[in-house]
């Protein structure tokens, strides 16, 4: 009976691997996926960039928003849209979910070595695929994926291969071309935690003989940095502008982060969103459902500081070499500690058994709670919209099998452990569907409004930079051009401004035309309000309307008086 144990857990980690492959590419093309709003901008450049029909210079209508971010990520968008020939958020997210999946291949490669045992190799993907952030960037069109991947990988060749740290030249020139691509991904700035890393790893290996490491590993570091800058100073010689580069990129973009904006670095370094202690909380908020068995890692690892294994000390290096990095900029997020989370997951990995029970069934009643959450929001929404069939069966029955796989993991010992990862998966999953009517039929146009939106300028509201590039998937053919919705213009205002336009207002809000007697329906669909007010935030969880201010009903309105007012400039506004 033995030998059947783990073969029967091999046959459930292989099948969770296989959900959360299907998770992450499951409604990846959804507009609501959560993301960063600066997705938006990378589309709106890539997309003027493949029109130009050269790679460089970048192109862009945005103010102080053209070189935000060195050229591979959009290079990557046009090929894999063909130079924007096939415009789909499928095709420019699909490259990230597979940088994704391969980070996790890394993990998987490492904690099947490390420990001895492919099944802490799964545990060490799963953990890094089930961690919220990882979902939240490792999907959308960004840098985070290809970044986490590329700056990774040269810790991955040291932990996996140790001779490689005895090669002189030959190893380190390999490596600086693999930091060099996640420079061009992301910024040289990465070169400060990297060389920290690498430093600190060749130290250690010597047992912290400063002398030796100096004489005999300094120049390893040296030489891959130095050749990682070399690639990302290739930008400068091929772009036609390298001035702008300068100017927008190296000044604007990396050195602007110090700059407090306001209140003085150390006000800033111990008090408010950007403070040293909401930074190191992300280390804890990051992994999401996952939270519980992270600061059982850290309790573990105070635990046992004296008897961590050589690799284990490795990956808590490279996480400090990251933390302090980032902790120097005026403008700290918990987004700069993403290049950590292998090394958090791999750490979980090898602690796994070690992590008290209790973490682990934390995790799991908060899974539930959120579990609950939704099949409300589905009961109210679905209620709402009386002869609208909004979710099949199929996803009631997901809630409920991750409802009850949630309880077997709480109440038999057993199965806490192997199903943790498995219930956050699918409490994603759920999310996604729950999502999913917002991206089919009903959250988009039908096919008659966007015949007759082809062609013709449409005006859409906006509350962020580039936020109307969304409205090139939903209206293809169409003249985008975005107003700002903070504003608050009545429909009527708007028609007086647009003659064809789309205006938002809540689902229990049944005036017709939105209160434009005048205007013609078009079209309309079901969306999902992002951004909200502090007022609206407050009003949503002290008094329970969600529904006033999340869901809303999106009407396309033609005007004939559209156009006999000239709305003033507003350069300040967030679409542009």
């Amino acid at each position: 009976m033995k030998p059947k144990r783990p073969t029967l857990r091999l046959v459930w980690y292989s099948l969770a691997t296989l959900l959360a492959v299907f998770a992450y590419f499951y409604g990846l093309d959804s507009q609501h996926i959560p993301k960063n709003g600066d997705e938006y901008p990378y589309e709106h450049i890539t997309r003027l960039t493949a029109d130009s029909g050269k790679l460089l210079p970048l192109q862009s209508q945005l103010d102080h928003m053209r070189n935000t971010k060195p050229p591979l990520l959009f290079w990557q968008g046009i090929a894999s849209t063909d130079w924007g020939r096939n415009w789909t958020l499928w095709n420019l997210r699909y490259p990230s979910v597979i940088y994704t999946l391969l980070t996790a291949a890394m993990l998987f490669t490492l904690g099947r070595k490390l420990a001895g045992t492919p099944e802490t190799g799964f545990i060490a993907a799963l953990t890094f695929l089930a961690f919220f952030t990882t979902y939240r960037f490792g999907r959308p069109f960004l840098t985070n994926p290809p970044e986490v991947f590329w700056i990774f990988l040269p810790f991955f060749v040291l932990l996996y291969w140790r001779q490689a740290y005895a090669s002189r030249w030959m190893v380190p020139l390999l490596l600086g071309i693999v930091i060099g691509i996640g420079f061009l991904y992301k910024s040289f700035a990465l070169g400060l935690p990297v060389t920290l890393g690498l430093g600190g790893w060749y130290l250690h290996r010597r047992r912290y003989r400063v002398a030796e490491f100096l004489k005999q590993d300094a120049p390893k570091v040296l030489i891959a940095i130095a050749v990682a800058v070399a690639m990302f100073a290739l930008w400068f010689v091929f772009d036609p502008d390298p001035q702008a580069v300068w100017n927008e990129f190296v000044v604007g973009e990396n050195a602007g982060k110090f700059d407090p904006h306001g209140p003085g670095y150390l006000s800033k370094l111990f008090w408010g969103g950007s403070s040293i202690w909401s930074y190191a909380l992300a280390f804890l908020t990051d992994p999401g459902l996952l939270t519980f068995p992270v600061v059982g890692l850290f309790f573990v690892t105070y635990q046992r500081r004296s008897s961590l294994s050589n690799e284990e000390k490795l990956l808590w290096i490279w996480i400090a070499a990251l933390f302090l990095s980032f902790a120097l900029p005026s403008q700290r997020s918990g987004r700069y500690l993403l290049a950590a989370m292998p090394a958090v997951a791999l750490l979980c990995a090898l602690n796994w058994q070690q992590i008290s029970r209790k973490a682990f069934v934390s995790s799991l009643v908060l899974a539930g709670a959120l579990i609950a959450g939704i099949a409300y929001l589905a009961v109210r929404l679905q209620s709402d919209m009386p002869g609208t069939q909004l979710y099949p069966q199929t996803f009631w029955l997901l809630i409920a099998g991750t409802g009850v796989l949630a309880l077997l993991a709480v109440a038999i010992p057993a199965l806490t452990r192997p199903v943790v990862n498995v219930i956050a998966l699918l409490v994603l999953l759920c999310f996604a569907a729950f999502l999913r009517p917002f991206d089919g039929a009903l959250g988009n146009y039908s096919a008659q409004a966007r015949q007759y939106a082809g062609g013709k300028e449409v005006w859409v509201p906006c509350n962020f930079r580039a936020m109307d590039e969304g409205y090139r998937f939903m209206l293809p053919g169409a003249l985008i051009h975005g107003y700002d919705q903070d504003q608050n213009l009545s429909a009527g205002e708007l028609a007086a401004r647009y003659p064809l336009f789309a205006v938002q207002q809540a689902l229990n809000d049944n005036t017709p035309n939105a209160g434009c007697a005048d205007c013609t329906v078009i079209g309309q669909r079901l969306d999902i309000r992002g951004r909200q007010s502090s007022a609206e935030l407050k009003e949503m969880f002290l008094h329970g309307r969600v529904f006033q201010h999340l869901f809303v009903r999106e009407i396309l309105l033609a005007s004939p008086a559209g156009g006999k007012i000239t709305p003033e400039p507003t350069p300040a506004q967030e679409c542009r």
